[in-house]
């Protein structure tokens, strides 16, 4: 029986009968380098981090480009670190799913360790103290999802969270960023050594998000005494601290049973998927797909990985933001979101079955082809038509990864202005085009209202995805009933017109009106969905 764990790497010919690659590296030589000469820390140990960044390391290491793995850190759900990290000493089984059906597995043996990022856990705390306080420290990466950098609650007051750690200072700290300034603060009194702290979240601008989250609770401490001014400067202003810009971009699903079974018929028993407090899912294996992006603005004060050798694009500021804006605003996120909230209407739950209805694949191809591209700047690095076709053609259809438009479908009310509100603002600007000349975003945007009913196209209730309006939004669907259309005149107004949904008022750009008629028509009776869909796809 295969043994995840580092003496279990020891019977190499039974991994390799297995179809498994194991790293060529000396895994010994890297804990031993890493834990004298820390160069890298990452925050949020999941999914894509151990099957991207942490395998681009490895990547490096076989290579001989690197000597020293990454120290991954668990701020939130760190509990898990004794059940999903340490009795497999830190090794993933990455899974790529290939759209024929084979999987390509390799062992992924870069992270050194994983520490539990919280002051309860003391010896953890005190040895990221140490890492923090170490000249040779480069870079501190994040993916803890765009959540991970709030510090306030949707009404705009500081979370409770934040507001109790501003009082505590640096000694104590609850909230993730809390705990990132508060081991910052350790390398400035350390002596100020340089760092970049990288985030690598799925959000424009990601670098200047960290960035000003750190810097309101480093304002805090200060305003309290609680550290020095000089600290504030340090790590805002200060040339020696910097917070690049990135683009991410791997699909990444749940763990699969289709894959753990597998993994189990060539005994590699990999137990059960642990559901988190946080909701998310880990197993000792990470399936992916096999296409990958990782955009970086080059500003690494004290060095960096040459993460270019395993497939990152280093750039310039402005680089990075037309690559996101081409992905977010074009060519893949309002994709998927379209498919998001048509799937769970129409009773999917595999965008890659989504992919083979006809109504949905002509969907996602007029929403990218003939509103998005118009508009897509062209990064330079990443052209915008063959980025669209590689999704339209091979990623989303893959018919092995299992992503599931509910999973998606989350947090839609955050995303909503993103993925469609660019696209909109320059058919709003640039001369010879209109808003009100859009047809499938608008549509795209009448069936998420439809969705936010709580019904799908038979006229059955369907659960929603989590999402932090929806407490707000719902009850303006209370005078609304399927089969009489008549009643839903005037309840999307006070939706579509606000600019923190959407970024623009969507009647004020010529679409409410359009949307408030495409919802009509989704709401005739059951079937209504299909049949709107139909009748705009012509």
């Amino acid at each position: 029986m295969l043994q995840l764990n580092r003496n279990g790497l020891k019977d190499r010919e039974a991994w390799k009968k297995a179809g498994i690659a194991l790293p060529s590296f000396t895994i010994e030589d890297m804990v031993r380098e890493t834990e004298t000469t820390p160069e890298w820390v990452h925050f949020g140990a999941g999914n894509i981090f151990r099957v991207f960044p942490a395998l681009m390391q490895q990547k490096l290491l076989d290579a001989g480009h690197a000597k020293t793995g990454i120290i991954a850190v668990k701020t939130y759900d760190w509990q898990t670190i004794g059940t999903m990290y340490a009795p497999f000493d830190n090794l993933t089984l990455a899974v790529i799913m290939e759209p024929d059906g084979r999987l390509d597995m390799t062992v992924v043996a870069s992270i050194c360790t994983t520490l539990a990022g919280d002051p309860a856990c003391e010896w953890d705390w005190e040895r990221l103290q140490e890492i923090f306080r170490e000249p040779s420290l480069k870079m501190v990466s994040f993916t803890i999802t765009e959540k991970g950098y709030s510090l306030r609650t949707p009404s705009g007051e500081l979370s409770p969270e934040i507001a109790e750690d501003l009082k505590k200072g640096p000694s104590s700290p609850g909230h993730a960023m809390s705990k990132t300034a508060a081991l910052a603060y350790a390398r400035f009194t350390a002596g100020g050594f340089p760092l970049a702290f990288v985030s690598m979240d799925n959000c424009a601008h990601n670098g200047d998000r960290l960035k000003a989250s750190l810097a309101e609770i480093a304002r805090g401490w200060a305003a309290g005494g609680l550290v020095e001014e000089e600290f504030v400067r340090w790590l805002t202003e200060s040339p020696k601290v910097s917070f690049p810009w990135t683009m991410i971009d791997k699909i990444t699903p749940r763990p699969s049973e289709r894959v753990r079974d597998r993994l189990n018929a060539l005994g590699l028993g990999t137990g059960d998927t642990l559901r988190t407090e946080k909701h998310s899912f880990i197993a000792p294996f990470v399936n992916a797909e096999r296409p990958e992006y990782l955009v970086i603005e080059d500003s690494f004060p004290n060095g960096r990985p040459p993460l270019e050798l395993a497939g990152a694009y280093f750039t310039d500021r402005e680089t990075v933001d037309r690559v996101e804006r081409m992905k977010v605003g074009t060519c893949l996120n309002p994709l998927h979101t379209a498919l998001a909230v048509f799937g769970c209407l129409l009773g999917y739950t595999l965008i890659a079955d989504e992919m083979k209805d006809p109504d949905l694949k002509r969907l996602v191809e007029k929403i990218g082809y003939a509103e998005g591209i118009p508009v897509a700047e062209d990064p330079g690095i990443i052209h915008p038509l063959d980025f669209l076709r590689e999704v339209i053609e091979e990623r989303l259809p893959n018919p092995n990864i299992p992503d599931a438009p509910q999973r998606i479908a989350m947090d839609t009310s955050q995303k909503v202005g993103i993925r469609f509100g660019g696209t909109i603002r320059a058919y709003r600007d640039r001369e010879g085009l209109d808003p009100a000349d859009l047809t499938f975003i608008p549509l795209t945007l009448a069936a998420w209202c439809r969705y936010l009913m709580g019904l799908n196209d038979r006229g059955e209730e369907m659960a929603l995805s989590p999402d932090p309006l929806l407490e707000s939004l719902r009850p303006h669907f209370a005078p609304v009933r399927l089969g009489e259309p008549d009643r839903a005149k005037g309840v999307l107004r006070p939706i579509l017109s606000d600019r923190g949904i959407f970024s623009v008022d969507l009647y004020e750009v010529g679409l409410g009106g359009k949307i408030e008629g495409y919802f009509a028509e989704m709401i005739a009776g059951p079937g209504a969905v299909r049949a709107t869909l139909r009748k705009h796809l012509g």
